[in-house]
């Protein structure tokens, strides 16, 4: 039997999924679900990540070392790196106790040790982690939604992304918050792929799975998801939301493939071939991953409340621990006390609900206008200022919405997905919303919302089932009209041109909104650069950015 190929166009798809039909000798036909996705040129794809990363690279590394001077919450964390370096653990006794994990501070560290212990030796752990964060989303969106095309989208989008990118540029915590989680998730969906794949080769085969699924081998990508929500959590707390909502993802794609390949009890079959080890690989291995995080503080005999179990034995199986365990135990109960009534009064506090539309962005760096001049007019301003890019951010909500529609309706599982990571991102801060919260927060969230808009363009960039078929395609106008197309003058109209090409008008039109769209993030980023980086400008021209009082 002659080979030919089978073409599907799901929504927010660009490239066809293409699937080989089996030969006489193959007792089925894989489920395109269960199929694996391979760009028509690997090459191309890699060529396309590069020219992404490059421009992740250059507005991260760009002027990195301006303001020569900490600022913000680098009082902390920069200083807390170096003494990293000198003891092997945080003892900063000016400040209040230490409230996040080391990880983060220990990569400021390197870099510190790296670079020398400066402004530029500060950044780079983050810049690199902003950087990595773009190559992991622009691969992730090409497998996820099957397109060359929407991962370069939401490379691009990333890293135009005004939050991403200032905190790529200063020395905070939250850019890593960012790479680990996202780094987890994208090992999650090779896992998705992987186990996929081998259930459909088994189906392929005709092996009869209604009542039994056979062992599906090792699972190292989930393995590595587990390492890296662990190092993610050894960066601060809140990662624990993502690491436990992605998890649970995870267990509804292995029932979904149950599914798909007719097993009977899926979720039965689920327990015993995917729910234990993923409790080790997700539970064991990502706590285990988050304690060697603390080894300097284990080591460190001066480190802060380290001998705390001394003098404390407690009781029940509490005594039967190690001091130094339960010293740690106790460190982490006082530092949740910390973070559960921080109502503290900040000029930048914000509530999540006003992170949703910009409602207050944080001044990273502002120094007087009467130590500025040059920027050609009497007054000068200048201003780090931690904002999203508002003509992408404000397509949020709406996209959003959209995405709800799309999971009740379809079950498109990456719509759901992308709803868990906004329920682990906001969602989980509204539980108080008294609590001191700052818009930096919505860091690790926004590469799921990023995907959310890049899901959003690939559905209006797609062939829409409601889309007319041209009147002209197929009829004897069209055939004409195509043999004469090469020649050097012609009349036509662009409808016609349209409609020889075979192109519904609707899309047309659907295309244009992108394009136009996309045109004025890039325009708005660019208006928004100054205010990224802190560059020179006059009072009037600063003034013409605050949009809001609220941005003030």
């Amino acid at each position: 039997m002659q080979d030919h190929t089978i073409v599907a166009v799901t929504p927010a798809t660009l490239l066809p999924e293409r699937v080989t039909e089996p030969t006489a000798a193959t007792a089925r036909t894989r489920p395109l679900s269960l199929t694996r996705w391979h760009p028509d040129s690997l090459a191309t794809s890699w060529l396309w990540t590069l020219a992404v990363t490059t421009l992740a690279a250059i507005t991260r590394f760009w002027a990195l070392g301006f303001p020569n001077e900490k600022v913000f919450d680098e009082i902390y964390y920069a200083t807390e790196a170096q003494e990293l370096l000198r003891y092997g653990y945080e003892d900063n006794r000016d400040y209040m106790f230490i409230v996040h994990p080391a990880l983060g501070k220990w990569l400021i560290a390197i870099t510190s040790e790296l670079f020398g212990n400066n402004t530029i030796g500060w950044r780079s752990a983050p810049a690199v982690a902003g950087v990595l964060s773009v190559v992991i989303i622009t691969r992730l969106a090409m497998r996820i939604f099957r397109s060359v095309l929407l991962g370069v989208v939401a490379g691009v989008l990333l890293s135009l992304d005004g939050i991403s990118l200032v905190m790529s540029r200063v020395a905070l915590l939250d850019i890593f918050l960012q790479a680990f989680i996202l780094a987890g998730f994208a090992a999650l969906v090779l896992d998705r792929e992987q186990m996929r794949d081998r259930l459909g080769s088994l189906y392929e085969a005709g092996v009869d799975l209604s009542e039994r699924v056979p062992a599906l081998g090792p699972r190292p990508w989930r393995l590595i998801a587990g390492v890296m929500f662990g190092c993610s959590f050894g960066v601060k707390w809140s990662a624990l939301s993502f690491w436990v909502g992605f998890a649970l993802v995870s267990l509804f794609w292995d029932r979904g493939a149950m599914k798909a390949v007719g097993v009977e009890a899926p979720w039965l079959a689920c327990v015993k071939r995917s729910w234990l080890g993923a409790f080790f690989s997700l539970g064991v291995v990502g706590g285990a991953t988050y304690l060697l995080t603390w080894i300097g503080w284990f080591a460190g005999e001066n480190s802060w409340n380290r001998h705390w179990g001394d003098t404390h034995p407690g009781n029940g199986l509490f005594a039967l621990l190690p001091s130094s365990l339960r010293s740690l135990l106790d460190y982490h109960h006082q530092a949740y006390i910390f973070h559960s009534t921080l109502y503290t009064p900040h000029n930048y506090k914000a509530n999540p609900w006003s992170w949703l539309v910009l409602g207050r962005p944080i001044s990273f760096y502002a120094p007087s206008s009467s130590d500025l001049s040059g920027c050609g007019a009497t007054k000068c301003s200048r201003e780090i200022l931690l904002i999203g890019t508002p003509i992408m951010y404000w397509a949020i909500l709406p996209v959003l919405g959209w995405l709800a529609w799309q999971w009740i309706t379809t079950r498109d599982w990456r719509a759901g997905f992308i709803g868990m990571a906004f329920i682990a991102g906001w969602g989980v801060w509204l539980h108080d919303i008294r609590r001191t919260g700052f818009l930096f927060y919505m860091t690790p969230l926004m590469p799921y919302l990023v995907l959310g808009l890049t899901m959003a363009v690939g559905a209006l960039l797609s062939r829409a089932a409601e889309d007319p078929v041209p009147a002209l395609v197929g009829s004897a106008a069209a055939s004409e009209a195509a043999e004469t197309e090469d020649e050097p003058v012609r009349t036509v109209g662009l409808r016609e041109w349209i409609a020889v090409r075979g192109i519904p008008l609707t899309r047309m039109l659907r295309t244009g909104v992108v394009v136009l769209w996309l045109g004025a993030v890039v325009a708005d980023f660019i208006w928004m650069w100054p205010l990224y980086t802190g560059g020179l400008l006059t009072y009037n021209q600063w003034l013409q950015h605050m949009w809001f009082p609220g941005w003030i």
